[in-house]
């Protein structure tokens, strides 16, 4: 089972086996849950960034550097010249952390569907990108193809907390896609996950800083319409399902 996407062109050339990441099961699931109480808030308040302080000149013995390099490696460190630095305006950090207070505290849920989807706002930034540059690059389309991919094939393994699951399971089905489900609550939950995922993609340097840079300019997009695609509040699991039967009736 692969757990993302390969896609034409050289973004995302690379496909990443499930096995790099945490499968669906109840022990995974609950170091998940740990993982969350303990981390979540903590990413969404910082930035989504890596920085690294090289020891100055070349004052570091050769033979300790290796040692060094191979501790890092051991302990199965991401390699650093790979990590891709995604900012988050802090307006949508806040966005993530309501988010998770919302779910993992008071216990209420996104309605689904949301409007507008995932694709929705992939499509609104491609018409951004066309009116600001007069034209639309292959690798803009490139991309949000790639981001679309990513979502679809990453929201059940790791972007949705454990209260969430039922809801998933009821609402998308074989033949539905995530992203025409569900909108900009959980696609920003993927921009913190994306630097560990893009490691494993085989992606040039050069290319790399171009795909960091045009990821970022979608953040700020996402921020620029923060009021028009993003909930205030969510709703209790009853709520939702007495609306879905009044609309069944």
């Amino acid at each position: 089972m692969e757990i993302l996407c390969s896609l034409p062109g050289k973004y995302w050339d690379e496909w990443v086996g499930v096995d790099r990441l945490m499968k669906y099961t109840d022990e995974n699931l609950q170091k998940q849950r740990e993982l969350n109480n303990k981390q979540d808030a903590e990413k969404s308040t910082k930035p989504s960034r890596v920085s690294y302080t090289k020891p100055k000149g070349s004052n570091v013995p050769r033979g300790k550097k290796r040692k060094h390099d191979s501790i890092l490696k051991e302990k199965g460190a991401l390699p650093l010249e790979k990590l891709v630095i995604i900012q988050i305006p802090p307006t949508l950090k806040k966005q993530l952390i309501d988010d998770c207070e919302f779910v993992t505290h008071l216990g209420k849920l996104v309605r689904l569907p949301r409007t507008p989807s995932v694709d929705d706002i992939l499509k609104k930034y491609l018409d951004y990108r066309l009116r600001k540059d007069g034209m639309m690059t292959d690798s803009v389309g490139e991309i949000m193809k790639g981001l679309r991919c990513y979502f679809d094939k990453a929201l059940p393994v790791m972007l949705l907390y454990k209260s969430e699951r039922q809801q998933y399971e009821e609402t998308v089905t074989d033949d539905v896609d995530p992203s025409t489900i569900y909108g900009a609550e959980h696609l920003l939950r993927l921009f913190v996950k994306l630097p560990e995922l893009l490691v494993y993609a085989n992606i040039e340097e050069e290319t790399l800083r171009e795909l960091q840079h045009k990821l970022n300019d979608f953040l700020k997009f996402l921020h620029k319409n923060q009021s028009s695609f993003f909930l205030s509040a969510y709703h209790a699991p009853e709520e939702i399902e007495t609306s879905t039967n009044n609309l069944v009736d």
